[in-house]
């Protein structure tokens, strides 16, 4: 399992070995859940929750409970794709039918209630479907009830209580709401087929209409006062238009960019925008190449601020707002850093290996870490604060850590570990290691003990001095096993959220963090459950900061003596605490790290839950 929080959940629940111990058996767990119809899905959510979709309806389980949180069978069989979590909330959308389907539901899995159902609210049709955070709202377009004579209307309803609060008819048959809508104070932007319409939350009346049309999202400035609609085209491109909070029409023509908007940045100085042109497959000398375009642009009439735009020569990977201007890291390998007016700070493009893992902020600069190179550079210049970058033959998984007693920076290229002087830049090797079947370390934490490397099969403790302390190994029970193991412990990966989504949310700060710490992103994702007033959130946000019961134990699937399970390893020992047997060769199981609990599907109708704290 990978985490992008490594710092928060430890990213390792897999290793194996045959030696007894007094094994749980599977026919004794903690737990047993049972479900009216086949399990089809079952997923761990960021708040703890174990959702379950079956042939019966969908289900929930909350860590400790002995019965069901919740289970709904209003659909009867509801399958994985069915299925739509809303990042960073308690919040998913069930949807049945056709792209246009009217049977739509929003459960809170955390509280355990269904919020809304298309079918309780008279709707014949949806067209649009959108959970607006941080106002905690659900807006819906579509077709109404026979009542309402079958009129395009959008309503809005409030998620804490689930109740509609406000019913407006759109004017015209054909017309149709074409994206996201955008809540501004009291205020609601819908983007139609026709306009841009303004809907005074309060009283129900359109206030204004912009001509505007077709346009899929939308974001606003700080005040609320300047709004920013973006209309993606057919094509692949995109037409930025910028409209003000009464409906006027600022920017005389629409500002057109490359590919789709990945990043878009409202600043003091002007509008960043990084689109991405996709690979069209087109052989043409005349193809447009498949990278990144990164542009400046004037709030005041979208124009152009930069004489020449940076090059990328592939996709923006790192996007970072800084005092004196914007640095970036490309995926294919990169690092460059431009002011707002334009000018190319860094004395020259710095060159690095692909897949940029780090950029991070340190005493001494900015630390970068690749597949092939790390260094640390001055941010001033992009010059090195050492004599020359760290090299090394690029290996299938890098992992790094700094040690604060010895002022130094270890990275684990696979088989050995460097040691990086902070000061010196002094490089050196400070160990050699091989994990058994062939794998690299994916994990690399500093604990009282040493320095602990962990991967799918192995457990390894170095000393201070590097020399081994003890490395546990546990077989695999066959590469067959490992496409069952699920997404577990707190589901941090699901922080990519939609570009839209992000940005009404206030989400995407693009600020760049400390190495080694939690980092921008996880006081973003805090900030953004605090300021939603509901216990669901409340709750997401507590576990969020809780420290996993399981930190101190890594869980490995391995073949034991009475069949396929885990084994329960401790982190500063390397010495096995626990047996759980599964008896099953492709065991499919997720584990919550934080509760410290083991889900395992039982056979098609039952979920075992096992307590591996006990």
């Amino acid at each position: 399992m990978k985490h992008l929080l490594t710092a928060m959940v430890s990213c390792a629940f897999l290793s194996f070995n045959a030696n007894h111990l007094m094994a749980q058996k599977a026919e004794t767990p903690n737990f047993t859940y049972n479900f009216g119809g086949k399990i089809d899905f079952m997923k761990l959510t960021d708040s703890g929750v174990l959702v379950v979709a079956n042939g019966d309806g969908f289900a929930g389980i909350k860590p400790g409970q002995d019965k069901l949180h919740f289970d709904f069978s209003d659909y009867g069989k509801v399958k994985e794709e069915e299925l739509e979590f809303i990042p960073l909330s308690p919040y998913v959308i069930v949807s049945q039918g056709g792209i246009f389907s009217s049977k739509k539901s929003v459960i809170d899995f955390v509280s355990g209630k269904k919020l809304f159902a298309t079918e309780d609210n008279g709707w014949k049709m949806t067209y649009t479907f959108n959970i607006l955070l941080p106002q905690n709202k659900l807006v819906v377009s579509g077709q109404r009830k026979a009542t309402d004579q079958y009129a395009m209307a959008v309503a809005v309803y409030d998620l804490a209580t689930g109740k509609e609060e406000k019913f407006f008819k759109l004017k015209g048959a054909a017309t149709i709401v074409t994206g996201r809508p955008l809540m501004v104070g009291d205020g609601l932007i819908v983007p139609t087929s026709k306009s841009l319409m303004h809907i005074d939350t309060k009283t129900g009346n359109v206030t204004w209409e912009a001509k505007v049309d077709d346009i899929t999202w939308m974001t606003a400035d700080a005040t609320g006062k300047e709004i920013y609609a973006f209309e993606e085209k057919p094509g692949g491109d995109t037409k930025i238009h910028k409209i003000s909070n009464t409906g006027q029409v600022l920017w005389k023509d629409a500002q057109k960019v490359k590919g789709k908007v990945s990043n878009f940045q409202i600043l003091p100085q002007g509008l960043a925008v990084v689109s991405d042109v996709a690979d069209t497959g087109s052989k043409s000398v005349f193809a447009a190449a498949a990278e990144s375009k990164i542009g400046f642009m004037s709030a005041i009439n979208g124009e152009d601020l930069w004489d020449k735009a940076p090059k990328t020569k592939g996709y923006v990977q790192h996007f970072y707002v800084m005092e004196d201007g914007i640095l970036f890291g490309i995926r294919e390998g990169g690092i460059n850093k431009i002011s707002f007016d334009g000018k190319t700070l860094f004395k020259k493009p710095l060159k690095t290996g692909e897949n940029i893992h780090t950029m991070a902020l340190t005493p001494k600069g900015m630390i970068y870490i690749t597949d092939t190179d790390a260094d640390i550079i001055n941010l001033s210049t992009g010059e090195s604060i050492w004599s020359k970058p760290i090299k090394y033959k690029k290996a299938k998984s890098v992992c790094s850590t700094y040690d604060e007693k010895g002022k130094r920076y270890l990275i684990s290229t696979g088989e050995e570990m460097l040691a990086i002087d902070e000061n010196s830049g002094d490089i050196s090797t400070f160990c050699t290691y091989k994990f058994e079947e062939k794998e690299a370390p994916n994990t690399l934490h500093v604990r009282e003990g040493g320095f602990l490397l962990t991967s799918d099969q192995n457990v390894m403790m170095l000393n201070f001095d590097g020399s081994k302390k003890f490395h546990e190994y546990h077989r695999s029970p066959g590469k067959s096993a490992f496409g069952a193991i699920l997404s577990g412990a707190l589901a941090v990966t699901s922080m990519a959220v939609a570009t839209s989504a992000a940005y009404e949310a206030g989400m995407n700060k693009n600020t760049i963090g400390q190495y080694n710490a939690r980092g921008q992103n996880a006081k973003n994702i805090q900030d953004n459950f605090t300021q939603i007033a509901s216990a669901s959130f409340a709750e997401m946000n507590k576990r969020f900061k809780a420290t996993a019961a399981t930190e101190n134990a890594q869980f490995i699937l391995t073949k034991l003596d009475d069949g396929v399970g885990l084994v329960k390893v401790h982190k500063d020992s390397g010495k096995k605490e626990k047996e759980i047997v599964l008896k099953d060769k492709k065991p499919k199981y997720v584990v919550d790290e934080v509760a410290g609990l083991l889900y395992y599907r039982a056979n098609d109708k039952s979920i075992y839950g096992y307590d591996l704290m006990k």
